[in-house]
């Protein structure tokens, strides 16, 4: 791949937001907001920003004349907060999974030597929680 001439190094760049479609974005930015122990941010256009901690945002955008096509977002969290993320699907009436498969319902996995677990948001998109990144070779 050429690159131009005083292009930063590819290490430099970063996700900054990634659009979430939903039908009802004040619902679902709630939902991923209170499981990740976050606050819902003030609208900006048509958008309703959930930020994270590490300067990504996740913008919920309001999708109703199409269907909405599941996506998978994981979320790197304390482990020190895991188990009370863990709990608030389950007091929402969702079914956490130990994999993003959903094959084992109300478990969580060790991946890692870390915790993890998977959930429906109200859109179907499928999200993550993980104490430990997945290790590439």
């Amino acid at each position: 791949m050429n690159r131009a001439p005083n292009q930063p190094p590819l290490t430099s760049v970063e996700l900054n937001h990634a659009i979430v479609y939903a039908r009802d974005p004040q619902r679902s930015a709630e939902f991923t907001a209170t499981i990740l122990g976050l606050k819902v941010g003030a609208p900006f256009g048509p958008f309703l920003p959930v930020d994270l901690g590490n300067g990504v945002t996740l913008d919920y955008y309001e999708m109703t004349d199409e269907p909405i096509r599941s996506q998978h977002y994981a979320f790197l969290v304390p482990d020190e907060q895991f188990d009370a993320m863990i709990a608030r699907p389950e007091a929402a009436g969702v079914t956490y999974y130990a994999d993003p498969s959903h094959s084992e319902p109300g478990s969580t996995n060790t991946l890692f030597g870390g915790r993890g677990a998977s959930f429906d948001d109200p859109d179907g998109h499928n999200m993550e929680i993980m104490t430990r990144p997945y290790t590439r070779r």
